[in-house]
């Protein structure tokens, strides 16, 4: 890459994923307060589509302003369940109650990504799956939630598909990436049109 890129998010699946693509990044995480970000966006009836690609922005323009002559990613995924925006876990019974919520009915995952560039936004994708997890039953989900809390605490939703989650769901409408938070597919065709990859 001519110029360097910057993976403002600690998100590993993200870092995981660019490694593999052959992408070199250096990660430093912009820390925003997405809940105040969220709340005040919702209190003003904002589409999910729209909080996710605000809070990706922030973070690549916090970063940014810090290092204006490297690219800089910023990510953010919000699942949307019926006009409800789900957020990581803060207890193994927050998940549970989230995974109740969520079973034998539909959601969204809207995974935003901006790139900045001297301050400024040159770059963005919000990717979006559907996803209907089947009628699983309390001790499944109760167990589920037990063996995995490590992980998912660390996910919106409570789940990870490329993890035992995968188990929870009868139907994935979408691009995999966005599932995992990046839409990567999009991302390496605009690095690849700017030169910053090879053709």
């Amino acid at each position: 890459m001519s110029q360097p890129l910057i993976l403002a998010s600690g998100s590993e699946i993200r870092a995981q994923m660019l490694r593999q693509a052959g992408v070199r990044f250096t990660i430093q995480p912009g820390r925003v307060d997405e809940d105040m970000v969220r709340d005040a966006m919702l209190a003003e009836n904002a589409p999910p589509r729209d909080i996710a690609d605000a809070l990706a922005e922030m973070k690549a323009r916090k970063v940014s302003d810090k290092n204006p002559d490297a690219l800089v990613l910023g990510c953010d995924q919000v699942l949307d369940h019926q006009g409800t925006l789900f957020s990581k876990p803060q207890s193994p019974e927050e998940a549970i109650d989230q995974l109740h919520r969520l079973r034998n009915d539909r959601h969204s995952l809207l995974s935003a990504a901006v790139i900045y560039d001297g301050g400024k936004p040159v770059w963005r994708h919000v990717g979006q799956v559907r996803l209907r997890m089947r009628d699983a039953t309390d001790d499944y989900i109760n167990g589920y939630v037990a063996r995995n809390w490590d992980s998912i605490r660390h996910a919106v939703g409570a789940y990870k598909l490329e993890e035992e989650g995968v188990r929870l769901f009868t139907r994935i409408e979408g691009d995999y990436f966005n599932v995992l938070g990046l839409p990567l597919l999009e991302l390496l065709a605009y690095l690849t049109l700017r030169g910053e990859l090879e053709r």
